[in-house]
């Protein structure tokens, strides 16, 4: 049989097997031990933390005859066909290369029917971010009202970018990341169980190295046997990783304490010509840093979180360094760190921030104890040489009298300007056509318009209101001329508005904008050019302000020619 990577071979096929995620299986194995389980689950977390294993060993569990504490037997016929993936009734996806309306739909559909070896039928879906917005569309209903005895798992590592109407159907999971203390332990149960010989301190550094992904531990260490031929060593695990010594980064930071550019470059030259990478190199010294810093506030917090990896060198430089000098250093690698991306050369910029680190002690002492006081100085003599001029010229004005002031010409206000890009051939076509009714009818839909857009174009169009409409357009005002400017360039919002006021009213409109503020005078304009009195156009600001004259049916006023206003009585 051929070699099988560690991390398939050692995947987790009982709940209590799965590291580092006590809260979320022992809830699962409570769900199935009662028969209270749900429709749909969604498991979100960083990569490598157990996802798709718990999937599976729910599936197994939730099918197995003979489960035990809500833990799958992994002997019956049930569970051997889950775990090799035989099974018809476990579906698995990945959702990154099946992520089409098409694909979603096939499920839908294939749903319905009953399983047919298993209790349950199982869809564990993958990466379930990667989806279509038509294919979450598609598969929206069916987790809503899912058919009998199916059960949908949805994994993904980016929950953000899945929407809020799937995770309210589901009971979401938040797998976290796992600590390197449970790192270290499962990969030293592993190599006894193989009878293999290691170095605690060379699992240690994986397990730094693979931040809280069992499935890079365990990656790391396939790597780090093969190149060790079958034996875990400090060294290997160094070269594998591009991890620093603790020793070697103590070093380089002592030169920076010591604020010695020469010894910290030969250092570094001699980091580099080791083939370290760059980045790596730049992320161990902030990390190291940055334990320098916790140190000096949470000594515990830092002893539990290395491993018990510190060493007296670290201790001395942690109680000599104050915090302002640890604050400068994590600023400079930290934009060191940016540079690195975007370069073929990192070593240039590493020498440039080496030789900033180890003067930024000295800039500040300079700056404290010789520039500073002599600046104080001349800026005091400077102030106290404005005083006596002030003071001279107050003594002038107070012996000349008082001096009337000229009185102060009123600034003549600013003329109005409409808009330039207020378009005003849009608007009078609806201004032609508006009434009363249509505003209203308008108006009892809006707010369910404003509920189909998402937060940021909900956010925009809260501050606006319908002020004008006819049967195939009309006009919103915005209460500030920013955000009408912003909607205003915002092609894609006004699609769909549009898109909605059609489905919600079954009529083709038109959306046409403007500034609260100036539409009284496009009005008012509309109404001088078209010679329109002002009652036969119906807005929302002046309908009930301006009502506009019954007209009387020709047969009343004959009626009333006849035989006069007094004796005619109208009655509908």
């Amino acid at each position: 049989m051929s070699y099988q990577a560690l991390y398939r071979v050692w995947r987790p096929q009982r709940f209590d097997d799965v590291i580092g995620q006590e809260t979320m299986t022992q809830t699962l194995k409570n769900a199935i031990m009662t028969h209270q389980t749900s429709h749909a689950y969604l498991f979100t977390g960083p990569r490598g933390t157990g996802k798709t294993s718990a999937a599976k060993i729910f599936a197994k569990a939730i099918n197995c005859h003979y489960q035990k504490d809500g833990e799958p037997c992994n002997e019956c016929e049930t569970c051997r066909a889950i775990t090799a993936g035989a099974l018809n009734d476990v579906i698995e996806i990945d959702a990154a290369s099946n992520n089409g309306v098409e694909e979603i739909r096939d499920i839908r559909d294939k749903a319905k029917y009953a399983p047919t070896q298993a209790d349950y039928k199982i869809y564990i879906i993958d990466e379930v971010h990667m989806l279509s917005t038509g294919a979450f569309n598609a598969l929206l209903k069916t987790l809503e009202e899912p058919p009998t005895n199916v059960v949908f798992i949805l994994a993904t590592t980016e929950v953000h970018k899945v929407p809020a109407t799937i995770i309210s159907r589901t009971q979401r999971f938040n797998f976290k990341r796992i600590t390197a203390a449970d790192l270290f332990k499962r990969m030293a149960y592993i190599l006894d169980q193989k009878e293999m010989t290691y170095d605690p301190a060379a699992l240690k550094v994986i397990a730094k190295a693979a931040e809280g992904g069992m499935r890079d531990a365990l990656s790391i260490l396939d790597q780090v046997l093969s190149f060790s031929d079958n034996h875990v060593t400090l060294d290997n695990a160094l070269d594998v990783t591009g991890s620093l010594t603790e020793a070697l980064l103590a070093d380089y930071v002592q030169t920076i304490q010591d604020n010695a550019p020469k010894q910290a470059l030969q250092l570094l030259q001699q980091i580099l010509a080791e083939g370290k990478d760059a980045q790596r190199f730049v992320e161990d010294l902030i990390e190291y840093v940055r334990d320098l810093l916790l140190y000096q506030q949470a000594p515990e917090l830092v002893a539990a979180s290395e491993m018990d990896l510190l060493d007296e060198h670290f201790k001395a430089l942690s109680a000599a360094m104050p915090a302002d000098r640890l604050y400068g250093v994590i600023d400079i690698l930290n934009e060191t760190q940016q540079q690195l991306r975007f370069t073929n050369h990192p070593e240039i910029y590493l020498e440039v921030a080496t030789v900033r680190l180890t003067q930024v002690q000295t800039a500040q002492v300079t700056t404290t104890m010789g520039a500073a006081p002599a600046a104080d100085n001349e800026q005091v003599a400077a102030l106290s040489q404005q005083v006596a001029q002030l003071q001279a010229a107050l003594q002038k004005l107070e012996a000349a009298g008082p001096v009337s002031a000229p009185a102060a010409k009123p600034k003549a206000k600013p003329a109005k300007k409409i808009s330039k890009k207020v378009n005003r051939k849009a608007i009078y076509p609806v201004l032609t056509d508006a009434t009363r009714t249509n505003l209203e009818n308008l108006k009892e839909v809006w707010p369910d318009l404003l509920n189909m857009l998402d937060v940021t174009k909900r956010a925009v169009m809260k501050v606006s209101e319908p002020v004008a409409a006819s049967q195939s357009g009309v006009v919103v005002a915005f209460n500030y001329a920013i955000l009408f400017e912003r909607a205003s360039n915002d092609q894609d919002l006004l699609n769909i508005l549009e898109n909605g006021l059609n489905r919600l009213t079954g009529n083709p409109f038109k959306v046409v904008l403007v500034p609260h503020d100036v539409w009284p005078e496009i009005r008012q304009e509309y109404l001088q050019n078209h010679a329109v009195p002002s009652q036969q156009v119906t807005t929302d600001d002046e309908a009930e302000a301006t009502p506009k004259p019954e007209q009387k049916p020709a047969v009343v006023e004959q009626a009333q020619a006849l035989f006069g206003d007094a004796v005619v009585v109208k009655k509908d």
